[in-house]
Formats: C-alpha cells, sequence, structure tokens
C-alpha cells in the first residue's frame, strides 16, 4: 500500500502541470513575483573585469582545494595541469606555515576555501523578517563594499523559450534587462529542468555547470543569491543585482563552479550570469538585502 501511494504522488508530481483545474487552483492563490536588473543598472556597480577576477579566484581556489579528483579533467589538459600544480605547491607551502601537515594535501570545505580567498563566507539560514522563510547571511569574515558577495544561480531563458510551467507560484524567476529569465528555483520542475540540461551539456569528464546548489552541500558556496530576501522600511538594501555575460575564454576546467545552465543547447552567446555587489561594507552576522524586487500580474 506504501509503495502504492509513493508511486501515486510521482505520477502526480509528473502530471500536475498539465491538469487544467490545479493550474487555475495556483494561478490564483499563488502571488507571481518577478526579481529584475531595473535599466539603471546599466551602468554598473562594478566593472565586469572586476567580476571575472573574483569568480576566477574563487573558482581556482575551489579546483585547487578539490585537486585529487581532478585526474580526469588533467589528463585531458597537460598545460594546465602544470599551471595548477604550480599553484597548488604554493598553497601546500602556505599550509606547511600555517603548521598543517606534510601528510597530502589539507582538504577545507567550500565554505573555508571561500574565506581564505575572499574574507567572508555566505550561507542560508532563517532570515530575521517575520515570514520571509529562508535569508542568506554572513557568516564570517567582513564584505568590503563593491565585493561580489554571491551567485544567483539557475536555467537560463531567452524571452521566446517556455516557462510558463515553471512559473507556476515560483518566487525565483529573475528578469535580466533584455528580457532573459533565469529560474532559481531549486524544487519540483525547475530542479528537474537545470539538471537535465546540465547533464546534457557534459562533454565527457567536463562538466559545463554546477549542478550542487539543487542540494544543501553546495560546491560553489557563493550560489546562494537566489534567497536573498528584498529590502523593507527596517531592513536597507546592501546588495544590489548585475549581470555579467561569462566570457568565451573563461576556462572549461572550472565551468564545473558555474551555477547557471541555458534552456536551449543551440544558443551561440556568452553564458548569462547575475552577481550579487555589495553596497556598503558588511558585517559579520548581517543578513542579505537586495534592492529591487516587483510584482507582476
Amino acid at each position: 500500500a506504501a509503495a502504492m501511494l509513493r508511486e501515486l504522488r510521482r505520477r502526480w508530481g509528473s502530471y500536475k502541470y498539465r491538469f487544467v483545474p490545479w493550474l487555475a487552483l495556483n494561478l490564483r492563490r499563488q502571488r507571481r513575483t518577478l526579481r529584475y536588473v531595473p535599466e539603471s543598472s546599466q551602468d554598473k556597480i562594478i566593472a565586469d573585469e572586476d567580476v571575472f577576477e573574483t569568480l576566477l579566484k574563487t573558482f581556482k581556489a575551489l579546483f585547487i582545494n578539490d585537486f585529487s579528483r581532478q585526474a580526469d579533467i588533467l589528463a585531458l589538459l597537460p598545460d594546465v595541469k602544470c599551471q595548477y600544480l604550480e599553484l597548488l605547491n604554493v598553497e601546500q607551502k602556505r599550509s606547511e606555515v600555517n603548521s598543517y601537515t606534510h601528510q597530502g594535501q589539507h582538504v577545507f570545505s567550500p565554505e573555508e576555501v571561500l574565506f581564505n580567498t575572499l574574507g567572508f563566507t555566505v550561507s542560508r539560514d532563517r532570515s530575521s523578517l517575520v515570514s520571509a522563510g529562508t535569508g542568506v547571511f554572513v557568516t564570517k569574515g567582513f564584505v568590503p563594499k563593491g565585493t561580489v558577495v554571491s551567485m544567483y544561480p539557475g536555467t537560463i531563458y531567452r524571452k521566446h523559450e517556455p516557462i510558463f510551467f515553471q512559473s507556476l507560484g515560483n518566487p525565483f524567476i529573475f528578469r535580466c534587462i533584455d528580457g532573459v529569465l533565469i529560474d532559481g528555483n531549486d524544487k519540483g520542475l525547475s530542479r528537474s529542468v537545470y539538471r537535465s540540461c546540465s547533464r546534457r551539456d557534459q562533454l565527457g569528464p567536463f562538466q559545463m555547470s554546477d549542478e550542487s546548489w539543487l542540494t544543501a552541500t553546495l560546491q560553489n558556496p557563493l550560489a546562494v543569491g537566489q534567497y536573498v530576501n528584498n529590502c523593507s522600511h527596517e531592513k536597507a538594501a546592501n546588495v544590489c543585482y548585475q549581470e555579467f555575460d561569462v566570457p568565451g575564454h573563461f576556462p572549461v576546467e572550472l565551468k564545473q563552479y558555474l551555477p547557471n545552465i541555458v534552456y536551449s543547447h543551440d544558443i551561440e552567446s556568452h553564458l548569462r550570469c547575475v552577481v550579487l555587489v555589495a553596497l556598503r561594507d558588511i558585517k559579520q552576522g548581517e543578513e542579505l538585502f537586495s534592492n529591487y524586487y516587483t510584482v507582476i500580474s
């Protein structure tokens, strides 16, 4: 009986998006909300080069920390392997100075890597706003003004691509200036779509995106931006959204940390990402609040 109920529940989970009464009920009950970058944000808070350097620095540190699991990738990139071996040697010498043992590489958690690289960590926890659910906090360290403090993960849709069913009751849809949409929901149909697209684009050992933001164990600790809540009268905004197109020369071995994937695999344009940038210095223990959030019909 329990097995039959589980199977019925699984079938309903797949079918409900085609069930008209369910759609009508959810359209009436759910407020559809949309986060967005306003036109004025075309004047970016920080330069694209600064965003690129921050991501490159962080992802390289994550890659080196996880060096023992990168053998298949490095076997296909001998020149790249030599560069990382040099960086690894530098990192190991630094670890020895900090009194770590000589018995192999000391492996940090992704949060520790972020702290060692950028000087802070961010994580999800219950928001300080009443009824706001989950929020994002600076749990350790200090975030200087103008720093990339998190990324907005999700599947990227062009304006003509189907996102209706994914948008039902979904508060994690983000709209870019040019109308491109990013679905940052880590549950339900949105989760399934992201995983499908991510595995579709994998090239041998090379992962073109990061799936770990769909879980509780993050590979890229910056990928929590979808849980940053909107500011209020009591809680002023301390971060803002900024678009960033990943350049074509972004290292292929580091794409495994990018928490975004395109819905259509035939897109030739650069991968769209959205980062959250600190509007002021943010201290340990503070919650992050964004400054643009609108309601659409």
